[in-house]
């Protein structure tokens, strides 16, 4: 296909998804069609929203707009209560979603928007923590940090403090960040490990650092866009903060782009193992890569040589998954559904683990940091 194809293709796509999904019963949400279970406040549907909401201000389309409220309406109550979420479960997952509030209150005005958004902070004030002071990734996994966790939490606790609060947890958050580098660095490639234990008791942490055993690309992917997001919400007055934690991107990117392969401009599921049995290119954290990129030299954060790397890894992924089934539908396939550490089914963080794990379609894990892949390529066809 032409880029232009594909960019044509992409907007079908996503009005496909549209037509079909709502919030009880989101099409992109695989997770939660295979179980069955009603829909809940997640950050999977947060990933979409931000997608929907993002196109909406490269394209003008109310649509999107509409869309996007009717979905967040229908958990958000007028006293900013939020059906099915509990701020005491203590999972930085639900933190996601709470940034397409500040949007929806910026647009519209409505109260009920900035109470939500309290709501949502109101879980921040008293999450658990690590000795040296960052969030636990969920209650249910005491001591323990994973990359994913920065991009669920961080941007809206930025937007947060940078708005409302003076910035008096813009240190905090700042902390968290040099935290992970400190304990999550891997010297030799620069790329990040995905959990780190600070007890060292689980049994995927090496007990001397603590870190799980590999790269997992979606995490590496989350990483990235929380760098960049976080950056875009912090105030100036942070000048010194902010230079740090944008070199600290850029030399996560760098680390990355040595990963790249170098026909599909893809990257793998397990990142610095290409060609090993079982691995395979992945949609999801692809597509995250390219988003990071793109935005990060829009915003300044990149040079601009760096957006070729961007723009093949968004157009390798498009060639590579983006399609038409058999019944004649748009899908987008190549992403892995779920990835974690610990738990029940005891996923220890190897090789066979992360290559065991279910591959799918259409799920918005993949499909959300895509269209905001594809919202840069449009911002950046207007310049």
């Amino acid at each position: 296909m032409t880029h232009s194809e594909i960019l044509t293709m992409l907007g079908d796509y996503v009005d496909y998804l549209i037509a079909n999904s709502s919030a009880e019963a989101p099409l992109w949400n695989i997770e939660k069609v295979r179980s069955g279970k009603p829909n809940k406040w997640n950050y999977i549907d947060g990933c979409m929203i931000t997608a929907c909401l993002s196109l909406y201000h490269t394209t003008g389309d109310q649509k999107y707009l509409d869309f996007s409220k009717n979905f967040i309406d229908y958990f958000v109550q007028e006293d900013g209560s939020i059906q099915t979420y509990d701020p005491k479960e203590y999972n930085l997952d639900n933190v996601n979603q709470g940034k397409n509030l500040f949007t929806l209150y910026d647009i519209f005005g409505d109260e009920k928007y900035r109470r939500a958004i309290d709501t949502i902070r109101s879980q921040l004030l008293t999450q658990p923590r690590t000795k040296d002071g960052n969030f636990w990734h969920k209650a249910i996994y005491p001591w323990q940090v994973w990359l994913d966790g920065t991009y669920m939490a961080q941007p809206f606790y930025m937007e947060y403090e940078t708005r409302y609060n003076g910035m008096k947890g813009g240190q905090d958050s700042y902390k968290q960040f040099m935290n992970i580098k400190k304990y999550m660095r891997d010297p030799k490639t620069g790329l990040y490990y995905h959990g780190y234990d600070e007890s060292r008791q689980m049994y995927w942490a090496d007990p001397v650092t603590g870190c799980s055993a590999n790269f997992w690309l979606r995490a590496m992917g989350w990483f990235l866009v929380a760098m960049v997001d976080v950056l875009e919400r912090m105030d100036e007055q942070m000048y010194y903060e902010y230079r740090a934690i944008m070199a600290m991107f850029k030399e996560a990117v760098e680390a990355m782009i040595q990963f790249q392969d170098a026909e599909t401009g893809m990257f793998w599921q397990v990142i610095d193992k290409a060609g090993v049995p079982g691995n395979y290119l992945e949609t999801s954290g692809s597509s995250l890569f390219a988003y990071a990129v793109l935005k990060g030299v829009r915003l300044g954060y990149l040079p601009k040589r760096f957006r070729a790397y961007g723009e093949k890894a968004f157009y390798g992924t498009c060639d590579k998954y983006l399609g038409v089934n058999d019944k004649g539908e748009l899908q987008l396939s190549g992403i892995c559904l779920v990835a974690g550490l610990g738990g029940a089914t005891r996923r220890d963080g190897s090789l066979e683990y992360y290559f065991s794990e279910p591959i799918v379609e259409n799920d918005a894990k993949g499909v959300g940091p895509l269209l905001l892949a594809y919202t840069e390529i449009l911002a950046a066809q207007k310049q």
